[in-house]
């Protein structure tokens, strides 16, 4: 019985080891978008990572993406209650030494005093994208960023955020919560979509979560990536879906 009971007590903090690591994973999946009406010629490579909750960015994920990605795109849950201000300072701060930063809004983020954390993404550079689009300049064409509020807390106003774009232009869809691409029409014309929000279900048991683990679908409305994140929410533990932020290579097809 002893001996029984020391392999469970090994085999459980062997698990629990196993769950901090995948948890505090620093992996970059490179991803590769071609759409046969991107602007001709030229390349965007956005470095894409949500739901940073509490962690702190690690200076080498930054380093390997430096020079690599000609924008940040950080989709929410960027902090949540309790997470120190200068923290959320400091990651900002890595991520601008990569890129230009937009920021959408997530449900964590409104735990905080968002006046404050408004005043900060003004300071480090990061222009929010609130139920509105910016456009980009590449070559001689332009690119959208159309970004929704949090769909989670009823913010979203996707019409809205559509209204200045054009949808035969190359247009990309930024909403925390991955659900909007149920209101999301083909007439629309977003080409992608990019989420986080769920964590992958955080922790899945035998391949089991809460919610459908990471992954980039293929649905007839849109191209839908949904993000791992790379933080946690309430365990700092993950099984199954391990924390990861994203590399996307997005080019016209055949080129």
């Amino acid at each position: 019985m002893l001996e029984f009971i020391s392999v469970l007590l090994i085999g459980g903090a062997a698990l629990l080891l196993f769950m901090l690591y995948e948890a505090h994973r620093n992996e970059i999946k490179p991803h590769l978008f071609t759409f046969p009406h991107f602007p001709q010629g030229v390349t965007l490579t956005i470095f894409f990572i949500s739901d940073i909750h509490k962690r702190k960015l690690d200076s080498h994920l930054i380093e390997q993406v430096r020079k690599k990605a000609d924008i940040v795109v950080i989709g929410g849950d960027l902090t949540e209650k309790a997470v120190p201000l200068s923290n959320v300072e400091e990651n900002l701060e890595k991520l601008a030494a990569i890129g230009s930063v937009y920021f959408i809004w997530g449900n964590n983020d409104y735990e905080v005093n968002t006046e404050e954390l408004r005043k900060l993404l003004k300071k480090k550079g990061v222009q929010e994208i609130v139920n509105d689009s910016v456009s980009l300049k590449l070559g001689s064409e332009v690119i959208n960023l159309i970004g929704v509020d949090d769909a989670s807390t009823q913010r979203a106003v996707l019409p809205k955020a559509l209204s200045k774009t054009d949808p035969s232009a190359f247009n990309i869809l930024l909403s925390h919560d991955p659900r909007l691409v149920k209101q999301v029409r083909k007439e629309d014309g977003i080409d992608l979509m990019l989420s986080g929000h769920t964590h992958g279900g955080q922790i899945r048991i035998l391949g089991w979560g809460l919610y459908k683990k990471g992954r980039v679908e293929e649905l007839p409305q849109t191209t839908l990536l949904v993000s791992n994140g790379y933080g946690t929410t309430a365990l700092p533990l993950r099984l199954g879906a391990p924390a990861e932020t994203h590399l996307l290579t997005i080019k016209r097809e055949s080129e």
